[in-house]
């Protein structure tokens, strides 16, 4: 599916999850190969990548959703984001695949 949705386009990724993640990896809930911050790199220089900046826009979308969706601010974050570039989000959240007001794929 996700595959099928890039066919040759960009993936454009929230800087939160890159925060979203270190913090997985400080916890020790995810192991990279290498530390996290050369990990950022080397997919930031993967052409297909981009990192989305959270910027004073995105942070009052992520308050402003339409209708009603859970309080975690990295996930509203994520989807005003999502909703921002009209794109796709790629996700296995419940919570997020739920929400009507932004489309997903998994």
């Amino acid at each position: 599916a996700i595959e099928a949705e890039l066919d040759g386009g960009q993936i454009s990724v929230s800087s939160i999850s890159a925060w979203e993640l270190a913090m997985l990896v400080a916890r020790g809930r995810i192991a990279l190969s290498m530390d996290i911050g050369e990990w950022l790199s080397v997919v930031s220089q993967i052409e297909a990548v981009s990192f989305m900046p959270v910027d004073n826009e995105l942070a009052v979308k992520s308050v402003e959703l339409p209708g009603e969706f859970h309080k975690d601010p990295a996930d509203r974050i994520i989807v005003a984001t999502a909703r921002k570039l009209a794109a796709p989000l790629v996700t296995a959240d419940d919570k997020i695949r739920g929400y009507p007001h932004v489309r997903t794929i998994w």
